[in-house]
């Protein structure tokens, strides 16, 4: 059940992030724990990346290039990886970890395209390609 809670809040968190209007970028960094590392660059106007990390040894990080893109991570557990590349308009990417050793590699390059992934347990790994416009991708994986 724990696990249905974490998994629907990332998501909504998500949704929630790409509700907000357009205006300069904005970072959103929530961490805890330690060793925990985000990056990233924005290029464009308008864009949103927003990383919330819990435990250690966690890494996240978001390049956007264009307008209105919106990236969330989450990671709760230790030594998760998450990296996201947009490049285009409106695009919207969220990854959601739990546990520990995932990996997750999601790039955008277009418009309007939506990618979402929840990892769940221990060693899983995703890698996500979305070339041109109005693409939809969703994944969920449960990995010991």
């Amino acid at each position: 059940m724990t696990r249905k809670i974490l998994i629907t809040t990332a998501l909504t968190a998500m949704m929630s992030l790409s509700a907000m209007p357009a205006m300069a970028n904005e970072i959103l960094l929530q961490q805890f724990g330690i060793f925990n590392s985000v990056g990233g660059s924005q290029n464009g106007s308008g864009n949103v990346i927003g990383m919330h990390q819990d435990g250690g040894w966690n890494e996240a990080r978001s390049n956007q290039w264009g307008n209105g893109n919106v990236a969330a991570t989450g990671q709760q557990g230790v030594s998760n990886f998450a990296d996201t590349f947009q490049n285009g308009n409106f695009n919207q990417v969220g990854v959601a970890q739990f546990g520990q050793n995932h990996m997750a590699v999601m790039m955008q390059d277009g418009n309007g395209n939506i990618a979402a992934g929840v990892q769940v347990g221990d060693g899983c790994a995703a890698d996500v390609s979305q070339s041109g416009s109005g693409n939809v991708a969703a994944f969920v994986q449960v990995c010991n």
